[in-house]
């Protein structure tokens, strides 16, 4: 497993919108940079996803100096200031409670026309510590509004193995990691305790559990059946799906396509 390298870098500003694909990123104290450090609440402050609305794929989100720009189709693009100043508000994702910084109410009504449903956009600022989860954890890591982890990371050769099943391909997008590597057997991921991509170290903490949110076609923003059927029949354990791993880092740095993965430990190690 000596050429096993760094083949795709994504984010999502935006949780459950559109990513952006990287060819250089840097790994902060609770994910890659910009990484799910917005997100969509409804009016009880409750955490807004593609699970109940999946047009929130037809969000397409850039970074543009100091703004984060985001367009959905026929509709004029909206330019948000990186660093909000507000008031701070509690929101919910999943069993936590965060502290978050709401975006103008002019940003908020343009998001809720496009959804159809009253809702608000919120900003992670650096003060809020939302801490993964301490069966994981080894130092107090921090997770911005992802599901539960900092980073995913799936191998081309795992999807590869899948769309050999399916009917018809998908792309990785459905499942959308931040980190894709090559070179590799399919699922050797799953063996993996520790490794290093390029100069940074990761802990390899938790097989990801997979949703509906897979089902969702992320160029049209319509739900399906797939991959998730399949994945079932063979992916399939104590009552969950998994595909990908969740994983920690254990240090700051940057990342660069094509970057060296050199595996570390094992999980039988």
């Amino acid at each position: 497993m000596t050429d096993i390298k760094l083949s795709e870098i994504n984010i999502y500003p935006i949780k459950s919108a559109a990513g952006i694909a990287l060819k250089t990123a840097s790994v902060e104290n609770r994910g890659l940079q910009y990484d799910r450090r917005w997100m969509l609440v409804d009016q009880r402050g409750k955490f807004i996803s593609q699970r109940r609305f999946p047009r929130l794929a037809l969000i397409r989100v850039q970074i543009e100096g100091s703004q984060l720009v985001v367009q959905t189709p026929n509709r004029d693009q909206l330019s948000i200031p990186l660093c909000l100043d507000a008031e701070r508000v509690a929101v919910n994702i999943w069993k936590d409670v965060c502290e978050a910084i709401p975006a103008p109410e002019t940003v908020s009504q343009w998001f809720s026309d496009f959804l159809e449903l009253p809702c608000q956009l919120v900003y992670m600022p650096d003060s809020t510590k939302r801490p993964v989860d301490t069966h994981y954890a080894h130092h107090n890591e921090s997770v911005s509004f992802a599901d539960s982890f900092p980073f995913l990371l799936i191998s081309e050769a795992s999807l590869e193995d899948l769309n050999q099943r399916l009917e018809e391909p998908v792309p990785m997008n459905r499942f959308r990691p931040n980190l894709v590597v090559s070179g590799c057997e399919a699922f050797a991921e799953d063996s993996w305790r520790t490794i290093r991509i390029g100069s940074v170290r990761f802990q390899v903490a938790a097989p990801c559990s997979r949703c509906v949110v897979t089902t969702v076609d992320q160029s049209r923003g319509i739900r399906g059946k797939e991959p998730l059927q399949t994945l079932a029949q063979y992916r399939r354990r104590d009552r969950e799906i998994f595909f990908g791993q969740n994983l920690i880092a254990g240090e700051l740095g940057t990342l660069q396509l094509g970057d060296a993965v050199q595996v570390e430990s094992l999980v039988s190690e």
